[in-house]
């Protein structure tokens, strides 16, 4: 498959991984492995999330007092990252040294609630091609539906995207667009704003909302169709993990979702069927109203969704 690229646009192209404290690797090990995600210990003092199948490191976590979103690595092209360098410079954006810890290749800079981002040369990990499939229909005369005593285990693709929560979405819109090369999918007013890489990939790579604290909110994992989204929500249910969101569909990124609240107070979403925004497409951005911000259908959206997921507020 041919790689998508846009040689006229400077952009960051994909997530490369995360690094996350939380106050128990224990906790975390049973979420995330019930969620369906392969999870495996990092030396002695931390935990390493992939996806089944795939050697990419999606996450990192180490264990501390509170939860809370470390840092982020973002991968661009490799001889994009000079150019990239060079206009986070000319944008007055400060490098600033690795964090403790952190790897120090590429370059270390802040996102406006001071978030450390790592920018540097890695794996393109957004798709090049939609993969959109549908569950199988009704054959007249035969049964359809699987026997749930048969059903496979879900197990997320990959990391699709990035929710945070955020002091400002008009800042994270600019910061994105003039430093990282982002581009704006669509947004509604100043609450909730949805970013795409200009390299081909899904309609949101980062998404932000507005909060009174930067946070994580959630971590969007990509499975195949609606239905591997109903049977993640039976499988969290199943392991105890019952508070969340859905099962429903979005307006913007037209995706089916179930939010299942961690540990913590964060959220792990399954995701499928986002629209895709090729390279070649010239997405126009719209501001919508509020009622298309979150949901087409759906459970209504409890409070704990709207929370401040990592205490601090």
């Amino acid at each position: 498959m041919t790689q998508q690229r846009r040689r006229d646009r400077l952009g960051i192209h994909s997530i490369g991984e995360f690094r996350m404290t939380v106050p128990s690797l224990d906790d975390a090990n049973r979420f995330y492995s019930a969620f369906g995600l392969d999870v495996q210990p990092d030396g002695d003092t931390g935990l390493l999330i992939r996806t089944f199948g795939s050697p990419h490191v999606w996450g990192r976590l180490r264990q501390g007092a509170r939860k809370k979103f470390e840092w982020l690595t973002l991968h661009a092209f490799e001889d994009d990252l000079e150019a990239l360098r060079a206009r986070t410079l000319e944008a007055g954006v400060a490098l600033i040294d690795p964090p403790a810890g952190a790897d120090a290749s590429g370059f270390w800079i802040r996102n406006p609630d001071g978030l450390p981002l790592q920018i540097r040369a890695g794996v393109k990990t957004t798709l090049d091609a939609a993969a959109h499939a549908n569950p199988p229909l009704p054959v007249d005369g035969t049964r359809c539906a699987p026997y749930r005593r048969n059903t496979p285990r879900v197990e997320p693709s990959r990391l699709s995207h990035i929710a945070l929560a955020t002091t400002s979405v008009p800042a994270q819109i600019d910061f994105c667009e003039r430093v990282l090369g982002l581009r704006l999918s669509d947004r509604s007013g100043d609450g909730v704003a949805f970013i795409h890489a200009p390299h081909g990939g899904d309609h949101h790579l980062l998404a932000f909302a507005a909060s009174p604290a930067p946070a994580l909110h959630h971590l969007s994992w990509d499975v195949p169709t609606i239905e591997e989204v109903g049977l993640g929500y039976m499988q969290m249910a199943a392991a105890g993990y019952r508070n969340g969101w859905g099962v429903g569909r979005h307006v913007l990124g037209s995706n089916y979702f179930y939010y299942v609240q961690d540990p913590w107070g964060s959220f792990s979403e399954y995701s499928a069927t986002m629209d895709y925004i090729p390279a070649s497409v010239d997405w126009v951005a719209a501001d919508h109203a509020p009622e298309d911000g979150m949901y087409l259908w759906g459970p209504d959206l409890p409070a704990i969704f709207a929370g401040s997921p990592e205490g601090d507020a």
